[in-house]
């Protein structure tokens, strides 16, 4: 079984895996074969959200683990930074989200960085045009082509997806993006449709809509492709399905 970790948009990107591991060694020692990596993995992500400042949610546990993996189905099915808002809500739709929950679950680009392969095209040949984003704010655009020249070696250097707040969970991700200053062109294309625009000023103005809204999509994407009762396993190790 060939895992979804060196799927082209996990490959240098995700991170952690390493604090899921130590967690699952912790539990396993005092609750042998009773609490998948899955609920650990969903749990985790909402007490980081916490501990960045963020909101919190009633997360809902019993999940079980799978026993595939699809590299294809990561590559074929997680959003990429450079398709278009009406690719990345159809992938949304085909697991029972919607735009709500495109604009709301992208603030979580509040925090973290992104490689600068995935958004070097909009500050020096924009769509083949030879020159940079139009959109993009001047002052971003300085700094971070200072980040990011205009070299190969400089594809795999980081820029932080809220130079604002690097750390903090909060929706400056969205003034960034009423500024013009998204940093991938996937966010800033929120502004360019009218539904999703409506959104993002809304979020830009009012901190605890968001706050409240995340929480309510992220238990929703917590609740997709669920296995429970006798289906999947409970992992001993995450890395790996039992043998």
């Amino acid at each position: 079984m060939t895992g979804e970790k060196n799927a082209f948009p996990n490959r240098n990107s995700v991170r952690g895996f390493e604090v899921i591991d130590n967690i699952k060694e912790d539990v396993e020692r005092f609750c042998p074969s009773t609490v998948s990596c899955v609920d650990i993995l969903t749990l985790a992500a909402r007490e980081a959200v916490v501990l960045a400042g963020g909101p919190s949610w009633q997360v809902m546990l019993g999940r079980r683990d799978g026993v595939t993996a699809s590299q294809q189905a990561a590559n074929e099915q997680l959003p990429s930074p450079f398709e278009p808002l009406e690719n990345i809500t159809a992938k949304f739709t085909s697991k029972g989200l919607d735009l709500k929950d495109v604009v709301v679950l992208s603030g979580a680009h509040t925090i973290g960085f992104a490689q600068c392969f995935t958004f070097k095209n909009r500050l020096f040949n924009f769509r083949g045009s030879g020159k940079p984003d139009p959109m993009l704010d001047s002052s971003a655009l300085t700094n971070l082509q200072t980040i990011c020249p205009n070299l190969d070696s400089s594809n795999t250097n980081l820029a932080p997806l809220d130079s604002g707040s690097v750390y903090r969970f909060d929706n400056k991700y969205y003034t960034n993006l009423v500024n013009n200053a998204g940093l991938l062109e996937s966010d800033q294309v929120l502004t360019q449709d009218s539904k999703s625009a409506a959104m993002v000023n809304s979020y830009s103005m009012n901190y605890y809509l968001f706050l409240n809204d995340f929480g309510t999509s992220m238990a929703k994407l917590g609740n997709i492709g669920v296995l429970t009762g006798n289906k999947g396993q409970i992992r001993k190790k995450c890395g790996a399905i039992n043998v």
